[in-house]
């Protein structure tokens, strides 16, 4: 229910947390048994675990698999009050927050704590234009659209006579090569060589080509770098083109230009066109915008990517009831006796920064000071398809670092204990261990097909495709 500006005020706290991403998840349970009352605000109705989302792009699991109603997820938390809404705006002075009006507006909902973990969307480098023929994977939309030009492009490929349409349709480009480019491209060529073939009958699906586009020098830049030639390695088995310091220049309904360094006896850089109907954006982050509005509000700082520089403690300098997690803050580790360290763009970080803001918010209202945040570094997993994945762990006795069946294994049962509810866990398990024997992918289900691009489409360059220098 929405609350009223007639209803009474309760003499309680009031704590608003703005995102039910992996940090405003956390932060509203820490707060569970606390004399506070917490309204939390999402613009979808489901936390979503955005490590699996590919899994959804590509038809390898539904949904509701990875994804859980947020009212479901407090029924048994009464201290928690959750609303459908995006925040228009946050009147920093009045301690109030704006819901955008719909077709019943709603009151402002008043704070004396806000938590802001509105999270990231997708960055284009200042060419927002490359997004309708290129889309990210964020969110369950963007999982739908994806997996829906996949299957498509088969089709299309499947009703094309001639030959070179028929080619460009059965070009597949992901551009990025971090860890959901690299998840991504490993389960395409997964898809064209396990699970298509044998169904279609004017095409062989194992002829599409999976061209992966990284403008860095290795994949994974954030693995160490024997690991990042490991993944690249097993990619390639798989069948999937590395083209690396491959520098995307132009995307449209045709294709997309690439820049590569130039070559030994080359006057300049190398351009070449790669001609592909199905294009998926794995490059780059941005922070939500209600970033930029904090900072016009408070008068804080933001990074290049719109990140909001805070405090020590999580909080905004000035204002300390107003607290940044997640992947719009810009925040550093703070252990004893080390240098501050940035904290990564990653779940865990998120869900530790939850945590830490929720047990801050209850010191200063027990009048105890805050606690500098500190993070502490699990590793990173990274799946690159079948029996192949890499694994950088952090232990008391060193790094441990392994790839192969084994570490395809580990982030296996690792994303499954780190779901949300049995159920799912369960149904993922089953879903995975019935692909593991069939190769089977069940969840390809479109909508929308007569509204699938058109075959005619304008190319961006006549310089044809060639393979990496």
């Amino acid at each position: 229910m929405t609350p009223s500006s007639s209803s009474p005020p309760s003499p309680r706290p009031r704590i608003v947390i703005i995102g039910c991403g992996f940090g405003g998840l956390e932060a509203a349970r820490a707060l569970r048994g606390a004399a506070v009352d917490v309204t939390l605000i999402d613009k979808t109705n489901h936390h979503l675990f955005q490590p699996l989302l590919y899994q959804v792009a590509t038809a390898g699991l539904s949904a509701p698999a990875i994804a859980a109603p947020i009212r479901h997820l407090f029924r048994q938390q009464p201290n928690v009050t959750t609303l459908l809404g995006e925040v228009q705006r946050i009147d920093v002075a009045a301690r109030t927050v704006y819901l955008k009006d719909g077709p019943h507006p709603s009151e402002p909902l008043h704070y004396d704590h806000l938590v802001v973990a509105a999270g990231a969307t997708h960055s284009y480098f200042g060419q927002d234009a490359w997004a309708t023929h290129a889309p990210g994977l964020k969110t369950l939309d963007d999982a739908f659209e994806i997996r829906r030009r996949i299957l498509l492009a088969f089709e299309a490929a499947e009703k094309e006579a001639d030959v070179q349409r028929r080619a460009d349709w059965l070009n597949f480009v992901v551009v990025g090569a971090g860890p959901t480019g690299v998840e991504m491209a490993g389960t395409l060529a997964e898809i064209a060589n396990h699970t298509l073939p044998g169904e279609f009958r004017h095409i062989d699906p194992a002829s599409a080509r999976i061209i992966l586009l990284e403008g860095g020098a290795r994949v994974l830049q954030a693995m160490p770098e024997a690991l990042s030639q490991r993944a690249k390695e097993q990619l390639e088995k798989l069948g999937v083109e590395v083209r690396l310091q491959a520098r995307v220049t132009a995307i449209d309904a045709g294709g997309l230009m690439v820049e590569s360094p130039a070559t030994a006896g080359s006057a300049g850089a190398n351009s070449y066109q790669i001609k592909s109907k199905c294009i998926v954006w794995a490059a780059g982050v941005a922070a939500s915008p209600l970033g930029r509005h904090l900072a016009e509000a408070t008068g804080c700082t933001t990074d290049r990517a719109g990140r909001v520089v805070v405090a020590p403690d999580l909080s905004l300098p000035g204002h300390p009831e107003i607290s940044v997690i997640g992947d719009l803050a810009s925040a550093q580790s703070h252990a004893p006796g080390h240098e501050p360290k940035p904290v990564p763009g990653v779940s865990p970080g998120a869900k530790q920064m939850g945590r830490a803001a929720a047990a801050n918010i209850l010191r200063r209202l027990g009048g105890q000071p805050t606690q500098p945040f500190r993070y502490s570094d699990y590793g990173n997993l990274a799946t690159i398809g079948r029996n192949s994945a890499v694994v950088d762990l952090t232990s008391p006795a060193g790094p441990v670092r392994f790839s192969g069946y084994f570490a395809w294994l580990f982030w296996l049962f690792a994303h499954v204990y780190f779901l949300i509810g049995f159920r799912n866990r369960l149904v993922v398990l089953m879903d995975w261990a019935w692909a593991y024997w069939s190769f089977a992918r069940y969840a390809r289900v479109v909508t929308g097909i007569e509204g699938q691009p058109s075959v005619a489409a304008a190319p961006v360059s006549k310089t044809p495709d060639k393979a990496q220098p």
